[in-house]
């Protein structure tokens, strides 16, 4: 079996987990889909979450026998990973499968806002696999339930990046466009640092300010010069810089922790592997995602890891903002 296969399941599977979670939403209230379900060590699981979760394991089970085997990693289950079929033992998998079942919880289950399945696939080897051996991915749409429409997004390494855009009650999909942005400049874009949570947002603000005022100059006349957007998942995040919405995000929350510390502040939620296992999808978009010091993006895929990451529409909006944003991590102490 090949890598497609693996994809087809999964692509099947993230659209089985939308029609659910969306029947969730119908038949359930805010209140009741907001209640905690546990508190994970890398994230809180919300009773919404529990929809997706039971799905996903039900959705890859009966195809892994067949595509070689499956180590899953996703975020909820009640291990590191899950090898499938259960009788089988992890080196014998062929293949390492990376999952969110909902990234973006909290603004839909208040209706907020679109989420995203996430899912990424990799060999499975000697070696623990990493970001950078991933080999395909798929982020798919959950609409908020007023919406009529959601877009699916899938990658092979190497390979240009497809979208289509579905109807929510059926009917034939259409082929979309995935078009970055082809500005030369964040001026009058939306540009935006993550500070989704308490504990060290004036820090991320005083980068935010930095960065753009060293790019733009001086704003006497007090016009917007730019703009920003809290969109409170990453799969979300690529997906606004695919379709040339953003310009520019980064997501700087793991370089926060030593302040955190000194502060005396429990470290917060970061953005981790599964989050960020769609990156492939933009890349092979057009999107730069790299590292805050421009290296390439590397975590390897587990639920824990720390993901910073930075995502620019294009290169030469790469030129415009990396010099500053490096020289306003170095000036803090954040970069080596």
């Amino acid at each position: 079996m090949t890598v497609s296969d693996v994809v087809d399941v999964l692509r099947e599977l993230s659209r089985t987990i939308q029609r659910q979670v969306l029947s969730a939403c119908h038949e359930q209230s805010i209140e009741q889909l907001s209640t905690v379900s546990h508190e994970a060590a890398e994230d809180t699981i919300f009773s919404i979450d529990r929809v997706s979760e039971s799905a996903l394991l039900a959705g890859i089970a009966p195809h892994a026998d067949r595509l070689g085997g499956v180590v899953l990693v996703a975020e909820g289950l009640s291990s590191e990973a899950v090898t499938l079929p259960e009788a089988w033992r992890p080196e014998q998998a062929r293949w390492r499968v990376i999952v969110d079942p909902i990234d973006g919880t909290r603004g839909l289950m208040v209706q907020k806002r679109s989420a995203w399945i996430l899912a990424a696939v990799a060999h499975n080897g000697a070696t623990p696999a990493r970001l950078g051996d991933l080999e395909a991915a798929i982020q798919t749409e959950i609409p908020t339930l007023k919406a009529a429409l959601a877009d699916e997004l899938w990658a092979f390494r190497g390979e240009p990046a497809r979208a289509l855009r579905r109807s929510i009650d059926g009917g034939q999909p259409q082929p979309l466009a995935l078009r970055p942005s082809r500005a030369a400049s964040i001026r009058h874009g939306y540009v935006t640092f993550s500070r989704f949570f308490p504990g060290a947002r004036d820090e991320l603000a005083a980068i935010d300010e930095a960065v753009c005022r060293s790019v733009l100059g001086p704003n006497p006349s007090g016009n917007a010069l730019c703009f920003e957007d809290q969109y409170i998942s990453t799969g979300g995040q690529l997906y606004e810089l695919m379709v040339g919405h953003d310009r520019f995000v980064a997501d700087l929350r793991p370089l926060m922790v030593p302040l955190l510390r000194r502060r005396g502040v429990q470290q917060g939620l970061c953005c981790h592997p599964y989050d960020i296992c769609t990156a492939l999808i933009a890349q092979q978009a057009g999107v730069i995602v790299t590292a805050p010091d421009g290296s390439a993006l590397d975590a390897p895929l587990d639920l824990h890891s720390d993901v910073a990451w930075v995502g620019y529409a294009n290169s030469a909006i790469q030129r415009e903002v990396e010099p500053a944003l490096q020289a306003a991590l170095r000036e803090r102490g954040l970069l080596a």
